[in-house]
């Protein structure tokens, strides 16, 4: 039962099939009628076969009847098949097939007639093995008359315009026609400004509208619009009009039906061209009437801005003024000052004012310019023009080049004056400095003093001295430590307090050994600009004063000695460093030192310099890391004499080399107290290549490799010649006959 159900259920597929496989045949299509076309136009029947057998390659034959009886127009494969009527018409190409692929034809007809109404029919010659399906096909064809009519301007075909950028036009044309069939027009407006026309805007007989490319913007803004009006006028208008709007204008019109199949079908086009618009560019020059300016503080800065332009009828001018502190005219750094609309209305601003001078002139005034109004200055202008809707339309913008503005400070004259009101003679005195400000000129609310306080050791070397800083103030009178003086100052041993307005003073209230020397102090002035903050606008110092008394102790000097201070690689360098004294002499066991070799690797005193060993007044000697083959000595070599020596110089090794000396002296009461280090000035240690021992050994070395193995090649020579190549020769044997007596013959 089961398999009976199932070939059941297969029997009405199987008859289905059976049933395509005999219907199928072949298939000849055309367009499905009445195709409707305009006298004079051209007319193109497709033709196209499908499930066929033979050839892919399908000929085609065509045939045209007005009323019953075909006449042969013409044949893709039989050249006597047009008939005489068109042989004329065929021959010169107004009637031709045109074969757009193996199975597919069209008929093309030029310039067609009303005799060219009626049918055509489109047939395949059989390939097929048996005869199923259709061989032909027909197509009915109208042929209207031409009814479209498409004109410009009623005064003149076509006419010029010379615009200027921003100004708006519009352009009309006319379209109608009295076609008997129920068609539809499509309209577009066209420019040229090169060799192709390109599409602005078109009404499409569909009723949209439709913008083109590059204009879509336009068209959604409202500056492009095509509006219809009485007498079946079609207008363009063109708004905000620029360079790219230059060229020439057609009106493009044409006739569209819909067909049959519902699809539609253009019969005809006409163009006419409507205007030459040529857009002029505006002109506009933006020029600062100085070049450059230089004021003084919070004098008034005073610049002109002229404007000119070539434009003409109703405009308003827009001015901005830039300030940058470079002359780059992109001003993407620039700051704006002032603007001034184009309706006259300008920024508020205290100290700056923005004025309209006369109809191409504007004023910019900066009153109590400060420094930092020292820059470049630039004057922007644009052109704005009137919309028909109201609005306004900027047309064209210039920038100025930039004016050099300096304004110069006002520095305040004075002197500096510095003074000790208490000056110690012995350890633990009292010191007191003043630095007092004279002769005070232009310093009005707007200047702030303050100072600075500096101190210089005094060295029994002739090392280079380098100030150090005591204490500064800021221009709020904040007081900033140095690192010499930040401790004692905390502890209350040393005071920086103002005595009087133009008074600073310094009291050291228990003076040591270690604060004699040269003291100095610095007065700043601070100017305040507008935004109420200080600048240091100039610095004066005073003259040093000298804080120092005797003492029962010895004063050492230390210096730095070489006898060779120029050696050759490999050698050994010597160098001493020798401690003297002046004053109070002491016996070796009530003074002790410790000594530090430095070198510096370079020329001049660029570079950090690098540890090279220490001696300790206990006798120790620390070396630091070295990298090279060369090495280190330092040792004592008597109670004021210490020696380093450098053993194996190499290139590496030269440079300054000086020794810094830490003195310890034993009082009377057994106690060791040490001095201020002291400083050698360098000496050079200059290391150099000697020539000879460098090529000595690679000489040598060279001339006995070659000795070896010349005598080795003379060996071998000999060895081949004696033995190897040997060869035996064996004399012929010759019979020795005597000669017959001619008699004997």
């Amino acid at each position: 039962m089961g398999h009976r159900g199932e070939r059941a259920s297969c029997l009405p597929l199987l008859l289905l099939l059976l049933l395509l496989a005999f219907c199928r045949g072949r298939v000849v299509r055309v367009p499905k009628g009445p195709l409707i076309r305009v006298v004079g136009t051209e007319v193109v029947i497709p033709c196209s076969v499908s499930d066929y057998d033979g050839p892919s390659e399908q000929n085609f034959d065509w045939e045209f009847s007005r009323d019953t009886d075909f006449v042969r127009i013409v044949s893709t494969w039989d050249s006597a098949f047009t008939s005489e009527e068109y042989q004329k018409r065929v021959g010169l190409g107004d009637i031709k097939l045109r074969r757009s692929s193996n199975d597919a034809v069209e008929l093309v007809i030029r310039n067609i007639q009303p005799t060219d109404q009626g049918r055509y029919k489109c047939s395949t010659p059989s390939t097929d093995a048996t005869v199923q399906g259709n061989y032909d096909a027909e197509v009915q064809v109208k042929v209207i008359s031409d009814g479209l009519s498409v004109s410009g301007s009623k005064a003149r075909s076509s006419m010029s315009l010379r615009l200027s950028e921003g100004d708006s036009f519009k352009l009309r044309c006319s379209a109608i026609t009295t076609s008997p069939e129920h068609t539809h027009l499509h309209v577009t407006w066209q420019i040229k400004s090169g060799s192709a026309w390109r599409d602005i805007l078109s009404l499409t007989h569909e009723g949209k509208f439709q913008p083109g490319p590059g204009y879509e913007e336009r068209y959604r803004n409202g500056d492009i619009r095509l509006d219809t009006g009485a007498n079946d006028t079609y207008r363009l208008s063109v708004s905000q009009a620029s360079s790219v709007d230059g060229g020439a204008y057609r009106c493009l019109v044409s006739e569209w039906v819909r067909g049959a199949d519902g699809s539609w079908q253009k019969i005809q086009e006409k163009s006419v061209e409507i205007a030459s618009v040529a857009i002029q560019r505006t002109a506009l020059d933006v020029v600062i009437s100085t070049s450059n300016v230089s004021v003084t503080e919070r004098d008034s800065l005073d610049l002109l801005c002229n404007i000119t332009t070539d434009r003409s009828g109703i405009f308003q001018a827009e001015v901005m003024w830039y300030f940058s502190l470079s002359p780059d005219d992109s001003l993407s750094d620039a700051q704006v000052l002032l603007s001034m609309d184009r309706d006259s209305i300008v920024s508020d601003s205290t100290l700056i004012s923005l004025s309209h001078v006369d109809r191409n002139s504007y004023r910019l005034l900066v009153r109590d310019v400060d420094v930092e109004d020292s820059g470049y200055y630039f004057c922007q202008a644009a052109v704005w023009v009137p919309l028909h809707n109201g609005s306004w339309h900027k047309v064209v913008e210039r920038t100025s080049a930039p004016v050099s503005v300096v304004v110069t400070a006002l520095e305040p004259d004075y002197e500096v004056f510095l003074n000790a009101s208490k000056m110690p003679k012995f350890s633990d005195d009292p010191t007191e400095l003043n630095c007092r400000i004279t002769n005070a000129q232009d310093t009005e609310a707007n200047i702030r003093f303050t100072v600075s306080w500096y101190y210089r050791q005094h060295l029994h070397s002739d090392d280079v001295v380098t100030e150090e800083l005591l204490a500064t103030m800021d221009a709020d009178w904040t007081l900033l430590l140095g690192d010499r003086s930040r401790e004692r100052t905390q502890k209350g041993e040393i005071i920086f307090f103002k005595k009087a307005v133009d008074t600073f003073s310094l009291r050291i209230q228990w003076t040591s050994e270690n604060d004699r020397g040269d003291y100095f102090c610095v007065i700043s002035a601070w100017s305040r600009h507008r935004n109420n903050s200080w600048v240091k606008s100039k610095d004066v110092t005073s003259a040093s004063v000298s804080i120092f008394w005797a003492t029962q102790g010895p004063v050492f000097n230390v210096s730095v000695h070489s006898d060779n201070p120029t050696i050759y690689q490999g050698e050994l360098a010597d160098l001493l460093c020798i401690v003297t004294m002046e004053g109070m002499a002491l016996e070796p066991d009530d003074m002790s030192f410790d000594v530090s070799w430095f070198a510096v690797r370079s020329f001049a005193l660029d570079r950090e310099p690098i540890l090279l060993a220490s001696l300790d007044r206990r006798g120790i000697v620390t070396q630091s890391r070295r990298n090279g083959s060369s090495d280190l000595s330092l040792e004592r070599i008597s109670p004021l004499e210490f020696r380093l020596r450098v053993h194996g110089c190499e290139d590496h090794d030269f440079g300054n080399h000086y020794c810094v000396v830490t003195p310890w002296v034993r009082s009377a009461t057994g106690v060791w107290q040490q001095e201020p280090d002291i400083k050698a000035k360098p000496i050079f240690l200059s290391v150099k290549m000697d020539v000879l021992n460098a090529f000595k050994y690679p000489l040598l070395i060279g001339i006995g490799l070659a000795t070896v193995i010349g005598l080795l090649s003379c060996l071998i020579g000999y060895c081949s010649s004696r033995w190897c190549c040997k060869k035996e020769v064996q004399e012929t044997r010759r019979e020795r006959r005597r000669l017959m007596s001619m008699e004997m013959d």
